[in-house]
């Protein structure tokens, strides 16, 4: 089930919301988390019911690993350390299984000449979210971080629906103690108003925007063989607006819909292309993500600490992985590897203490991303080789588009120009603003999404959903 779909909008969320607050008020709290729980089951199934029971044994799994580790906290290591690496080879073995056995296949064939059938694969909803996050609880738990937990609860942690399917990947104790917090049990007007302003925010991001911009980006990334000067721009900037809006929509939509329920989830943007730098465009996008990748990948390898050759092989290794983790194909590994190297030398550039202008610094940083979502994006290498060469003016310059260049300029204008969706809704002054504006945005949305429905018989997913 998609957020930005009338199933969602108009019955789940809703019905989840009363209901849950209906038991919390009559049965107890453990009647609102039992019916919170099937009800992100549910959201779950609806995609695909037969990928339920994967996601329920990766549950049971990691708290059967869960429980070893936290008992005894000071005895045996040896033995705690072994399992948490069962753990975690668990999780990549199921990860690596549905999302990398086609890869590993297909470049066999290549390097071999050999004919394996691939398994084609329906990559199981959220797979790659869900098993950072277990991983992560695994890690706390061996650190001591977590505190004793039940099967319930921690089921309820990882299927919790407004972060289950792309995130932002949340730690156990940034979620579960807002549950257990009496105060939370009941109804908060504020937190239903502030919630349902930010999740219309990013319906409009999504609906409005990032499927207007994906118009384009599809057109241009479909006929990279005849695409000119003008045309390439348009499809690599539009393309990089459109994720910007769709992810960090998705990104408000569920901070927006866990917000009703008077939980916090992290968040996950902070205008990441105001960055004047690439480090600061990683500490700004996919926060979770980038915070995952850090405290679990690069400090654990050694981060910076052990010289300059081996921080730069750390930063290599970490954007390797998380190219891999995008998606299984080589453009992504590449844009993965683009990013590790751009840190490296964001890493001597530091050394040298010179300045740069932060229009200049910005603009390059801009630029840079810009390039490297085009292997994100392209299905093969050959097609982003194509953008790229005529985005250099190869291939002429092209027809001029008046409309997707004013929306370019326009949009272009809000992400550099504007607070972000976060800053702005803290500063709405007051409840009745606050839901004249979501109702405005929330009416223009489905407005847009019954066209969409009505011509295309669908409703686009997020991107992140692929990964």
């Amino acid at each position: 089930m998609l957020f930005n779909s009338f199933e969602f909008i108009l019955i789940f969320l809703p019905t989840t919301f009363f209901v849950f607050f209906f038991l919390n008020g009559f049965w107890g709290n453990k009647a609102s988390r039992i019916w919170l729980l099937g009800a992100s089951l549910f959201f779950y199934g609806w995609w695909n019911p037969f990928y339920v029971p994967l996601i329920l044994g990766s549950i049971i799994f990691n708290y059967g690993i869960n429980r070893i580790l936290i008992f005894p906290q000071s005895k045996h290591t040896d033995f705690r350390r072994i399992f948490l690496a069962l753990g975690i080879l668990g999780n990549l073995a199921l990860l690596g299984y549905f999302k990398y056995t086609d890869f590993l296949i297909e470049n066999w064939n290549w390097a071999f000449h050999a004919k394996i059938e691939p398994l084609n694969f329906i990559l199981p909803l959220a797979i790659s979210f869900f098993t950072f996050q277990q991983i992560a609880y695994l890690v706390d738990s061996y650190k001591g971080a977590v505190k004793e937990t039940n099967l319930f609860d921690y089921a309820l942690f990882v299927l919790f629906f407004p972060q289950l399917i792309a995130g932002p990947i949340v730690h156990h104790l940034e979620m579960m103690p807002q549950l257990n917090e009496p105060i939370n049990r009941r109804i908060n007007p504020k937190n239903v108003v502030s919630g349902l302003l930010v999740f219309s925010i990013g319906l409009f991001k999504k609906v409005v925007i990032a499927d207007t911009f994906a118009i384009w980006a599809s057109r241009g990334f479909d006929a990279t063989e005849i695409i000119t000067l003008l045309q390439a721009w348009v499809t690599s900037l539009s393309f990089t607006l459109q994720l910007y809006f769709d992810f960090s929509g998705y990104t408000d939509m569920a901070l927006g819909s866990a917000l009703v329920f008077n939980i916090r989830l992290p968040e996950n943007f902070n205008s990441p292309y105001k960055a004047l730098n690439i480090r600061d465009f990683w500490r700004r996008w996919h926060m979770s993500l980038s915070r995952f990748l850090l405290d679990y990948i690069y400090i654990p390898l050694g981060g910076n600490r052990s010289g300059l050759l081996r921080t730069c092989i750390n930063l290599i290794t970490t954007f390797f992985l998380c190219g891999l983790w995008h998606g299984a194909g080589w453009t992504f590994i590449f844009w993965g590897l683009l990013n590790g190297i751009a840190l490296i030398v964001h890493h001597f550039w530091l050394k040298t203490e010179f300045k740069m202008h932060y229009f200049f610094s910005g603009a390059l940083t801009f630029l840079f991303v810009n390039f490297a979502w085009v292997f994100f994006r392209a299905d093969e290498w050959k097609n982003a080789v194509q953008i790229l060469t005529a985005m250099l003016g190869f291939n002429g310059v092209g027809a001029f588009e008046l409309l997707p260049a004013l929306y370019i300029l326009f949009f272009l204008g809000i992400v550099f120009g504007a607070k972000n969706s976060m800053q702005w809704a803290r500063q709405v002054n007051t409840k009745t603003e606050a839901i004249y504006i979501a109702l405005f945005l929330a009416f223009f949305s489905l407005l847009q999404l019954n066209n969409f429905q009505i011509s295309n018989n669908k409703t686009m997913e997020f991107l992140y959903f692929n990964f």
